[in-house]
């Protein structure tokens, strides 16, 4: 008889043993009794009974996911290949354990087809300009379709936009064109504020009595004092009229 309890004590000890479980911080026990969902339980040590009971760990650390290259057209016809990297955790085991049958794999697949479906509405411009804006449009879209498995997508980070070899030229000569016309505007708006300028001091100068005669003068002797060789220059009648007048009075008085 004796014997017989130990056997019995020793196979309840080693069932208690078996039903002990230790649940880390980070993860969460499904448990189901008889095939039905029972609770989620942990983290700390829990009891599972053999048979009636199983139990499916989950990890509730966020993972990082690195989307595959997608080959992406832009709205503009402009095809590249565009990879991202994605973070995203569990915050609630029951849905990700029965909503869906692998939701590591159906969220990765989520991931491409909307990355291309969202890149697809924009110019090959708004990629690479505005990618934040982009990493948040995706972030939400996936956000709303990964809640009913009980998943929450926190990032998605667009990583790299890949040109073939004809675009990385043709968006080079796009960029010494846009450089040239930059620098014939600047040009024209220089020149035109220079020939305004002249405008306005040649305005003020047939203003003043005797304005084009002092500046003539002027222009002269800045001439005589750069240049050793001698210049002819001609003589604005403007300039010798009043020595003309004096002239025609002393021959008149002469008379």
């Amino acid at each position: 008889m004796l014997p017989e309890i130990y056997l019995v004590l020793l196979l309840l000890a080693l069932f208690l043993l078996m039903s002990l479980k230790i649940v880390f911080e980070y993860q969460r026990a499904v448990v189901f009794r008889l095939g039905r969902f029972q609770k989620v339980k942990g983290p700390g040590l829990i009891i599972v009974v053999p048979i009636l009971q199983q139990m499916k760990r989950l990890d509730l650390r966020t993972i990082v996911h690195e989307v595959t290259p997608q080959d992406v057209i832009s709205r503009d016809n402009v095809s590249v290949k565009v990879d991202a990297v994605l973070y995203f955790r569990i915050v609630d085991p029951e849905k990700a354990f029965i909503q869906v049958a692998d939701f590591f794999g159906a969220t990765s697949k989520l991931a491409q087809t909307t990355l291309r479906a969202v890149l697809g509405k924009h110019d090959l411009d708004e990629m690479l300009s505005e990618r934040p804006k982009i990493n948040a449009d995706i972030q939400t879209i996936l956000d709303a379709q990964t809640e009913v498995w009980g998943i929450k997508v926190s990032v998605v980070e667009i990583r790299n936009i890949e040109l073939t070899d004809d675009m990385v030229q043709a968006i080079a000569k796009q960029a010494i064109a846009e450089r040239d016309r930059r620098s014939k505007v600047i040009h024209a708006e220089a020149e035109f504020q220079a020939s305004q300028t002249l405008v306005n001091a040649a305005t003020i100068l047939a203003s003043a009595p005797g304005g084009m005669q002092l500046r003539y003068l002027q222009t002269l002797s800045e001439i005589a004092t750069e240049n050793n060789s001698t210049v002819i220059f001609p003589m604005p009648i403007d300039l010798i009229k009043p020595i003309l007048q004096i002239m025609e009075k002393v021959a008149n008085k002469d008379q």
